[in-house]
């Protein structure tokens, strides 16, 4: 009796089992790993979210901590503001950046150096750049205490993780382009007190990097600080040349790095491999406080900046003491649009953070005497370890798979 029941529901039954079949297969690869990532080389990196990471604001987070502390090798004295026991370093580094429409992830040291194996990262351009990199290595020397200083290639200083076969280095490259001194030769007297002059010849770049930019697979380029009249006072001046020749009329020392900025894009563009990843970072902002660092300026301050205080701090049409960063971003923009160099912008974040520089706590007895507060470079661990999390999701997004 049961098996006549049966006989007509029979069909349907089968039908109803290959459709629910049919269901699960097209949502399982929705919930399944893709069979790439046993491979982290060739992980789908464009999977990661697409998130404005600039654009935020500093919240105050009492359960972070550094991620390195003051004996990583890789420090340079001034910025090792632990050692140095600069005050506040517990709060200077329990500010967390979380941008306005996604998260922004703590490097995994680990994990992005398994992604960059067999690969090289270089960071062109002045100390800033340079305060970028020592916080970048003395994070992912986490990952292989084996790390070995490197300076090879010309590079003025990085490190070599051998654990992965990466290098990560700095190339010193302070105008990007390629500048000399040239002592004054006449001897007709020295009435006009000029003593010399800085030859920059604006399309031809600093050999420092030139010559080995096929060596990295990503690399990130600054200037900007050394753009300015303490560096370069009118007794030696930047003289700007051309296609070997002096540029005439002169070129102002703005409009010379204009058209540095813009022959220095260029090369990048043309010149670099095309598999090179390239970023160009905007200017890190000082926070000079009641003059200028050569005139007792002070950063002596124990939290970030309120939004409502940055454009009376940075806006150049308040002529205040840090302008330059947004005069000199603007120049860096318009030389970069069209071409497939990234704008690493960490200016807006880093404005916020007057409480982040080392001040006086230099390591060295007579260096504020000397030097004035140091309120350009930044503390180490400090803001720069927040530029090292965005940069390394920028790379995993971008970088071309194999």
């Amino acid at each position: 009796m049961a098996s006549k029941l049966l006989s007509p529901l029979f069909p349907w039954l089968i039908i109803l089992t290959l459709l629910l079949i049919s269901l699960y297969s097209s949502i399982l690869p929705f919930h399944t790993p893709s069979s790439s990532s046993s491979n982290p080389l060739r992980e789908k990196i464009h999977t990661l979210p697409t998130c404005n990471f600039f654009k935020g604001h500093w919240v105050m987070d009492p359960n972070r901590r550094p991620i390195y502390d003051e004996t990583c090798p890789f420090h340079r004295n001034a910025w090792n503001c632990l050692r140095n026991q600069r005050d506040n370093m517990g709060r200077i580094n329990s500010w967390k950046w979380v941008p306005e429409t996604c998260d922004l992830p703590r490097i995994d040291p680990f994990r992005f150096l398994g992604r960059m194996r067999n690969r090289n990262i270089g960071f062109v351009g002045d100390s800033l750049n340079e305060n970028f990199l020592v916080s970048f290595l003395c994070v992912l020397r986490v990952a292989d205490k084996g790390a070995k200083k490197w300076k090879k290639k010309g590079a003025w200083r990085g490190a070599y993780f051998p654990k992965f076969n990466v290098t990560v280095a700095y190339h010193r490259a302070v105008l990007l382009a390629k500048y000399e001194w040239q002592p004054k030769q006449t001897s007709d007297g020295n009435h006009d007190g000029l003593k010399g002059i800085y030859r920059v010849d604006v399309d031809i770049p600093a050999a420092d990097w030139a010559s080995i930019a096929d060596f990295y697979d990503v690399l990130v380029f600054n200037t900007g600080h050394w753009w300015g009249f303490d560096k370069f006072p009118k007794e030696t001046p930047l003289v700007f040349y051309r296609a070997g020749q002096p540029i005439v009329p002169p070129l102002n020392m703005l409009d010379g790095l204009k058209l540095v900025l813009e022959n220095m894009a260029s090369y990048v563009q043309k010149d670099l491999p095309s598999k090179t990843l390239k970023f160009w970072r905007l200017q890190s902002p000082r926070h000079f406080y009641g003059g200028d660092w050569n005139q007792n300026g002070s950063c002596m301050f124990n939290d970030p900046l309120e939004e409502l205080q940055l454009d009376l701090w940075f806006d150049p049409r308040n002529k205040a003491v840090n302008t330059e960063a947004r005069i000199l971003n603007r120049l860096i923009k318009d030389a970069v649009q069209g071409t497939e160099i990234q704008l690493l912008d960490l200016t807006h974040l880093s404005e916020f953070r007057a409480d982040a520089h080392p001040a006086v706590w230099l390591g060295k007895k007579d260096a504020v005497a000397i030097w004035g507060q140091d309120c350009m470079h930044w503390c180490l661990p400090g803001v720069p370890d927040t530029w090292v999390d965005i940069l390394s999701q920028l790379i995993q997004i971008g970088l071309k798979t194999e």
